[in-house]
């Protein structure tokens, strides 16, 4: 029996692309940039995997997220030219990522499945992070699980098999929630259950994502309301 929900954050549970391409657009204005804000978010995303990569394979220290995200941000900053902003607006921006708003869906979501489950993230996103986004969305989060506990990201089984221990669980009694599958197949090689949650809004329609319900998983959803009904607790 699932004793435990654990969550993927960036993209099921918070909308990253809308949070950040309003931060980013509200600083362009202020600043006088001519600047694509929704382009500019998608960018500082798709740095996060290589960003990653590096850390891996050495290239760079162990970094948390912050760190690996203002990186990444210092390089745009060079591409965008936006050599005006000062360090404190560098960083102000950075900590974008902590004040990330939920989907309509997801506080309410997470308040009827914590009625059964315990409910946590695990997020790569650094703890100060997660803890700091909890506070600012009202997620009702019963502990916070941060990669940066294990020192690895996801999908290192180290972080998985992590968030069991934390827990005092056996794998197959917690089931990641997630919107990326390749989350969740790394999840479940390590034993965990999971639960495919659609969230065809985090990326632009120019992007091809996968979203349909896949047989592989115990549970899809429309949304963390979906997956509390299914559940049977609404």
């Amino acid at each position: 029996m699932v004793k435990a929900l654990i969550f993927d954050v960036f993209g099921t549970i918070v909308d990253w692309r809308g949070s950040i391409t309003r931060e980013v657009r509200a600083i362009a204005e202020v600043k006088g940039f001519q600047i694509n804000a929704g382009k500019f978010a998608n960018e500082w995303r798709s740095g996060y995997q290589p960003a990653m990569d590096r850390v891996r394979k050495g290239h760079l220290p162990w970094l948390n997220i912050d760190a690996l995200h203002r990186l990444i941000l210092d390089e745009l900053a060079k591409k965008y030219q936006l050599g005006q902003m000062s360090e404190e607006e560098m960083n102000t921006l950075n900590l974008a990522w902590h004040r990330l708003k939920p989907w309509p869906d997801s506080v309410r979501g997470l308040k009827i499945l914590k009625k059964k489950y315990t409910i946590s993230p695990l997020s790569n996103g650094n703890f100060s992070l997660l803890n700091n986004m909890a506070k600012h969305s009202d997620l009702p989060w019963d502990c916070i699980i941060s990669a940066e506990l294990f020192g690895h990201y996801k999908p290192d089984p180290e972080t998985y098999l992590g968030a069991a221990k934390l827990l005092d669980l056996n794998p197959s009694q917690v089931m990641l929630c997630a919107a990326h599958k390749d989350d969740l197949l790394a999840a479940q090689a390590c034993g965990l259950k999971t639960a495919f949650i659609k969230r065809p809004r985090e990326f632009p329609p120019s992007v091809n994502l996968d979203l349909s319900f896949d047989k592989r998983f115990d549970f899809n959803a429309d949304n963390v309301i979906d997956l509390a009904n299914q559940l049977s607790i609404v």
